[in-house]
């Protein structure tokens, strides 16, 4: 393959358009209702996240986003360009780190980056300065030559990172991007990311179904069965719920619900527990055992965290392993051929 010179990004479609932009959009598999819907915009620069569990609707609507599918109702844009009707200008635009690694395990790190610099029509005599500068955001500048095998995992994401980069996108999406990495490796690789955003000014979308990897987004959409269920800042979520929350774990959840619920609190139910939302969680203890009329077997009280958000707007938790999906498409088959 011989590689090509290309012209510069084209300007946004029109003055003042929003990175990323949905209006109702939609996805249907035969019966499934995939996507209900779903609208918001996303500002230039701005860290945005999807955050729900396993068959919410993430990863759909990050595919229709990048133009891997066809929406079935409504319309999306990057840059005021049209996702449907405007693909290849779309995929200009966007980088995209899936789920599954997709690099070549026995080439090197600047072997699978010059790759890369080919498909997307980097121009020739910018790879090698793009190569240096990606490799050096994610600290893998000393590595260029290794084999991509010898990595770890959180080098290997870093590196993903790093070519979904090479090509200069305006809006970086990042589909569970740290799923199977460690903490202390997701808190590395994060900090290569929003030194992206700060150096580069590049727009990052990101899914993710880890509570504290959300607290990173300027904003958190809350996703479950398809819909957008809550959308705003993280300490904005937290201040909907308004409350502390007393979490119970009863010898009769079922029993304790309903008593607490006459009583006038404020009840959700969990999975293997009952959780109040109150003022002063503390000085409601007595009071909310009292209530409950069945044996108490544990209580906790905490203030409001994401995780009483989504349980507060969905009524159930995201587990460990609720955030996988299937192995996504190559990365072969979304890249613009030239």
């Amino acid at each position: 393959m011989i590689e090509q010179e290309r012209s510069p990004l084209p300007p946004a479609a029109h003055e003042g358009a929003h990175a990323i932009e949905v209006d109702n959009l939609a996805k249907r598999y035969g019966e499934v209702e995939a996507v209900k819907g779903v609208s918001f915009t996303v500002e230039h620069g701005e860290v945005f996240a999807f955050l729900g569990p396993n068959g919410a609707g993430k990863t759909t609507t990050i595919r229709m986003l990048c133009t891997l599918t066809q929406p079935t109702g409504g319309r999306a844009s990057i840059d005021g360009y049209d996702v449907s009707t405007r693909a290849r200008d779309v995929r200009q635009r966007i980088g995209l780190v899936f789920q599954e690694q997709t690099l070549d395990q026995q080439l090197t790190a600047e072997e699978n980056l010059r790759f890369h610099a080919v498909l997307y029509g980097v121009p020739k005599s910018e790879v090698d300065a793009r190569i240096d500068r990606a490799l050096r955001m994610v600290q893998l500048i000393d590595r260029r030559s290794d084999l991509v095998s010898t990595f770890s995992g959180g080098m290997a994401r870093r590196l993903e990172i790093a070519r979904g980069m090479l090509h200069t996108p305006a809006v970086l999406f990042l589909d569970e991007p740290t799923i199977g990495l460690d903490p202390q490796t997701r808190a590395l690789m994060w900090e290569d990311v929003l030194r992206l955003r700060r150096e580069e000014g590049v727009t990052i979308f990101l899914t993710t179904h880890y509570m504290e990897e959300a607290e990173y987004a300027d904003r958190i959409a809350i996703i479950d069965q398809g819909k957008i269920v809550a959308l705003d800042t993280s300490g904005a979520l937290k201040r909907t719920i308004g409350a502390d929350t007393v979490e119970l774990a009863t010898g009769n959840d079922d029993l304790a619900a309903k008593n607490l619920e006459a009583a006038g609190f404020n009840i959700k139910r969990g999975d293997d527990e009952v959780v109040a939302f109150v003022e002063n969680g503390e000085a409601q203890v007595a009071s909310i055992i009292a209530a409950a009329g069945t044996p108490i077997r544990t209580v906790k009280v905490h203030r409001p965290t994401l995780e009483d958000v989504f349980l507060h707007y969905t009524g159930r938790q995201i587990r460990e392993g609720q955030g996988g999906g299937p192995t996504p498409p190559h990365f072969m088959h979304f890249a613009r051929r030239r």
